[in-house]
């Protein structure tokens, strides 16, 4: 157990038989009334994010969750296969399992796979990956970085917006987090 004072961004909670994780939090002392701590959380089997309101000093149970780094090996129909970077032990996640991270899997991509109490939660991408753009409107002529912007479907299929002078074949950076696009590679 711990209290709402030892509340820290990326810290795992457990409520309502659920697991949540911390994204932010703030302490808030009002004039009149009790203190509460404001937080944003995120439902680790769904990835939902929402915001709820705890009480200065309110005790709340502290989840264990055990995250294992794995490499991502190929998809199989609807099933995506993983390795073990340990034990070299293959394990087989379904789409609901991933959930809107499978939008962005590679194949050799090192990720890291979370679960509590023996259950699997999800996967965890690195915040940013590199990937070739597959298809995209031809840019034009005297387009610049500071023009506008236009979709491109990415090689592992998911849509980013990206300027204007991005072409077929180029490398980008993209936030896996937002689905943004960073840099130019």
């Amino acid at each position: 157990m711990a209290s709402t004072a030892d509340f820290k961004n990326g810290l795992t909670i457990e409520l309502d038989g659920e697991v949540f994780q911390i994204i932010e939090f703030q302490h808030v002392k009002p004039g009149k009334g009790g203190a509460f701590v404001r937080t944003r959380l995120r439902n680790l089997r769904t990835g939902n994010v929402f915001d709820r309101t705890f009480r200065a000093g309110e005790r709340i149970e502290i989840a264990r969750v055990e995250r294992r780094p794995v490499q991502f090996l190929y998809r199989q129909d609807e099933d995506y296969i993983f390795m073990d970077n340990e034990s070299f032990d293959q394990m087989t996640l379904s789409e609901e399992q991933i959930g809107d991270q499978v939008k962005f899997l590679k194949d050799n991509l090192e990720v890291q796979i979370t679960s509590y109490n023996g259950r699997i939660l999800g996967v965890e991408l690195p915040d940013t990956i590199e990937a070739r753009v597959v298809q995209t409107d031809p840019g034009l002529k005297g387009d610049t970085a500071s023009g506008g912007s236009k979709p491109a479907t990415i090689e592992t299929g998911a849509v980013v917006t990206v300027p204007l002078f991005i072409n077929e074949g180029d490398f980008i950076r993209v936030d896996t987090r937002s689905a943004k696009y960073i840099e130019r590679v």
